[in-house]
């Protein structure tokens, strides 16, 4: 029996160094989680985000000495040293887009060129009041170099954060009050996009709604961990540093001290506002005495901007029809030898005001021999194939790239559609999701778009019709050119990956 026994001793003591080993690795992966989890929060992330613009200004004042074509005057450098702090001064004094949640490359590239434009002509006008020589070509190398390297420095702090906090161990642990509806859709976007870094680890509700067969009601994934009551005993349990206020039984005294302990323990706090679906980005808030007033500004698609917003459309359609004509014609030609049938596809769709028209498409699928039998599941919009697969291979490679839809300009230029708004839908899924959907045909308060906020958003082909709807909403409510022009990117983005 010895020998067995001498055997095991000496595999259990090759296993103890391997066993230390593994539980030393796991120690410092969890430190290094740790340490980066830390540089994430809020003030952290602040003071960081401070340090690195502070070296990258002084490198774009070094660069714009260097760069100068003669011999550095000293008021030059004065000019470059008064010029960073006040670029400083001016990034910092208020909130930037990317503290935003999940934060968006373009909202920062335009806020850095804003920032960076005014500081330089406010240095330049200081100059001139104090009497002092104008420094134009120093202002011009300042004004491009601190562009250029401070677009290109957040756009990689904001990369690293978004891959970061996608990971669960480094997403902000997240407690939300109030076990609704409202709460349990929270935590379903939250957990279906880990961009926005906060990972639900409990609901606070005295009164939870119980998960209905239709989904409605707290989500079963995440635990009701007590009462708000038991807000900080939770916080103490999961290593909360977010709370969010979703709708409660709760009175508002109760949970407005609970917000004060929050701030003093340094933990964020945001909330979803009542009526939130009629918020949006031009609410302004305003007081009455000590107290707070939100005015509701809706989006007019009858006012002037939308009027500049269709005239910018039929330009860009005419220019990329011009542009893009040889193009469409191979296209064309590849598609009448591709298999029989007409160059273009003509379907009947529903836009603005609920005036039908045919959208023009690329064919790309051969003539069916035989009545579709598809038949469109509950929940969900149509798109995409729908029965048997009758695509062609060069529609295959029209749709992956999205050149099917470039006949959609001519609809632009009829002033049917605009370069952006929620995708036109069939007459008769119109009238089905009318009645099923809330809140469906606010999409026809606007023209019908060749792209939008929900397929830009991953919401393409038979995806959810509910998800659509209130991504569509959301685009209508918060319109600017500058969210079109974010969603143009966007669509130019996604087809340089070739989808499909």
């Amino acid at each position: 029996m010895s020998p067995p026994s001498v055997a095991s001793e000496t595999a259990g003591s090759r296993e103890i160094p391997a066993l230390l080993a593994r539980s030393l690795a796991r120690a410092r992966v969890g430190s290094v989680a740790s340490v980066v989890s830390a540089s994430l929060r809020p003030r952290t992330w602040a003071r960081l985000r401070f340090g690195v613009d502070l070296i990258i200004v002084c490198l774009a004042a070094g660069a714009a000495n260097v760069a100068a074509p003669l011999r550095v005057s000293q008021a030059n450098m004065f000019f470059a040293a008064g010029f960073v702090p006040l670029l400083l001064v001016m990034l910092h004094a208020r909130p930037s887009p990317d503290d935003r949640l999940p934060g968006s490359l373009l909202d920062t590239g335009l806020h850095v060129l804003g920032v960076v434009s005014l500081a330089a002509m406010l240095a330049l006008a200081v100059e001139s009041l104090t009497g002092n020589s104008h420094p134009i070509g120093m202002a011009l190398r300042l004004w491009l170099f601190s562009v250029v390297y401070l677009c290109l420095a957040r756009a990689v702090l904001l990369s690293i954060r978004r891959h970061a906090v996608r990971s669960p161990r480094l997403a902000t642990p997240t407690l939300i009050v109030g076990a609704g509806i409202v709460g349990s859709h929270l935590v379903r976007r939250l957990t279906a996009d880990l961009n926005y870094g906060l990972r639900p680890v409990g609901f606070l509700d005295s009164q939870p709604l119980r998960l209905n067969d239709n989904g409605s009601g707290a989500n079963a994934s995440v635990p009701v961990l007590g009462t708000p009551e038991d807000l900080f005993d939770a916080i103490e349990q999961t290593g909360a540093r977010h709370v969010i206020l979703a709708f409660s039984s709760e009175p508002d005294h109760l949970l407005v001290r609970k917000v004060r302990e929050c701030h003093r323990r340094w933990v964020q706090v945001s909330l979803v506002p009542r009526i939130y679906e009629s918020f949006n980005e031009r609410a302004a808030l305003n007081h009455v005495g000590g107290m707070p007033l939100v005015a509701l500004r809706p989006t007019d698609p009858r006012g002037w901007e939308f009027a500049v917003k269709h005239a910018l459309d039929r330009s860009v359609a005419l220019f990329a029809l011009i542009a893009l004509a040889p193009a469409m014609l191979l296209i064309a030609l590849a598609v009448r030898l591709s298999s029989p049938g007409p160059v273009l596809f003509r379907q009947r769709r529903v836009g603005r005001d609920g005036r039908a028209f045919d959208l023009l498409k690329f064919r790309t699928m051969r003539e069916a021999s035989e009545a579709d039998e598809f038949e469109l599941a509950d929940g969900i919009a149509p798109g995409g194939v729908e029965g048997d697969d009758r695509r062609t291979a060069v529609g295959r490679m029209l749709r992956g790239a999205s050149l099917d839809e470039l006949p959609q300009f001519i609809n632009v230029m009829r002033g049917e559609m605009s370069l952006v708004g929620p995708r036109p839908e069939r007459p008769e899924f119109v009238e089905r999701f009318s009645h099923e959907v809330e809140r469906y045909d606010d999409r026809h308060r606007v023209k019908s778009g060749i792209t939008g906020w929900a397929q830009v958003s991953g919401l393409r082909g038979q995806t959810s019709i509910a998800d659509r709807v209130e991504w569509d909403n959301y685009y209508i409510q918060n319109w600017s050119l500058r969210l079109d022009l974010r969603i143009l990117a966007m669509t130019l983005a996604e087809i340089g990956r070739f989808r499909g």
